[in-house]
């Protein structure tokens, strides 16, 4: 598969002193592919996903993204290839509006951050951009809304926005439920398949209904090592997998 992937570790090691924290992982992603990775607390998965996006260096292995290795990159770089992510707690400016958040991750991307504020209404590419991606994230009519004030689900759903400005090819997603209703989940799962056209998406999520209802392939990490990956069902009648996450009853 390896030809047929957008991104690929190979024989990921990540210690801290001592503590072996990631232990030789393999895994491939395929383009356009919408890929979990799921495990235990503690299981390495956050640190799996700093190493991959450049905020962690490795101890050992390779990270390839388009054929291409990416490991020991800083992650502005890793970002403007084409791989970029969101965190697992929410990373905009509260005190400015949608509109102004996205604006900014937008010029950012053109090179064009520091240009003098009183100039920026001029940049009409930047703005149309900035409210077609609010309308593809379905913020259109809450663009001159404080992003402090929106309710948590669409703070998550403006800062995938600021993840999209880059013109990602791959999204990393870390935990984009976490602290979500069941409503504003089904919100939110609704958004990442949409955005998730003609993209491919590693994601990171504990909600089992979201992961087997929105992947095609899930991974699972334990102790730092992928167990299994496959599709949902693979993954949901996989003995091992039952046994040393998911459990009888969800695996049942």
């Amino acid at each position: 598969m390896n030809g047929q992937s957008i991104l690929s570790l190979r024989g990921l090691h990540k210690s801290f002193g001592d503590i072996a924290i990631i232990r030789g992982v393999n895994l491939d992603v395929a383009p356009g592919e919408k890929h979990a990775l799921i495990g235990p607390n503690g299981a390495g998965k956050s640190t799996l996903f700093h190493l991959i996006s450049g905020r962690l260096p490795l101890t050992q292995g390779e990270i390839l993204f388009e054929g291409e290795a990416i490991h020991g990159l800083p992650p502005h770089q890793i970002n403007r290839r084409g791989l970029a992510r969101s965190f697992q707690i929410t990373n905009i400016f509260a005190g400015l509006s949608v509109f102004e958040n996205l604006r900014l991750a937008i010029m950012q991307r053109r090179g064009l951050q520091y240009t003098v504020w009183k100039f920026a209404h001029r940049l009409r590419e930047v703005h149309d951009e900035t409210m077609h991606l609010l309308e593809q994230v379905r913020l259109a009519a809450r663009s001159d809304t404080i992003a402090g004030e929106l309710p948590y689900s669409e703070q998550r759903s403006l800062e995938i926005a600021m993840t999209l400005a880059s013109d990602p090819k791959v999204i990393l997603l870390d935990e984009p439920m976490a602290g979500m209703s069941h409503e504003e989940t089904s919100y939110t799962t609704g958004l990442i398949r949409e955005i998730a056209q003609g993209r491919t998406v590693l994601i990171v999520e504990h909600d089992m209904d979201v992961v087997f209802s929105l992947c095609d392939r899930i991974s699972v990490l334990v102790y730092g090592e992928i167990l299994a990956t496959g599709t949902p069902d693979q993954i949901r009648n996989n003995a091992q997998v039952k046994e040393a996450y998911l459990g009888e009853e969800i695996g049942a």
